[in-house]
């Protein structure tokens, strides 16, 4: 085997090295455009959703300043609608001893009417 002289060799690797780093060189400056047109596309979605974001919480803003009044506006009505009401003359515990009340009376007139002018022994039987 021959051997190759030495310089000849150092000559041809440095020439490998350096046609492989302009190789590398030359890919990066190739694909920068292809890098700032997607950055430019990602910058321009990035806008359209910050700008639909606000959109909608300008939107739910409204909507819940809407909401708000709505229901400043149903608490108003109640509120005149239980002072128009008229009070209950009896609660329901009243209406019960009332009606409790009335059915004892209507009893008692009731067997008073049934019993009549007859007269009866008022003695206890044995």
């Amino acid at each position: 085997m021959r051997s190759l002289p030495l310089s000849l060799l150092a000559t041809v690797m440095l020439t490998c090295a350096m046609a492989q780093a302009e190789e590398e060189i030359a890919q990066p400056a190739a694909a920068a455009p292809a890098v700032d047109s997607q950055s430019q596309v990602l910058q321009q979605r990035l806008e359209q959703s910050e700008q639909l974001r606000n959109e909608q919480q300008a939107s739910s803003a409204v909507q819940l300043q809407r909401l708000r009044q709505e229901n400043q506006r149903l608490r108003l009505q109640l509120k005149e609608s239980q002072a128009q009401a008229q009070p209950r003359l009896l609660s329901e515990e009243q209406t019960w001893f009332a009606l409790g009340a009335a059915l004892s009376l209507v009893s008692m007139v009731f067997g008073a009417l049934l019993r009549g002018r007859r007269k009866s022994r008022r003695e206890w039987i044995n």
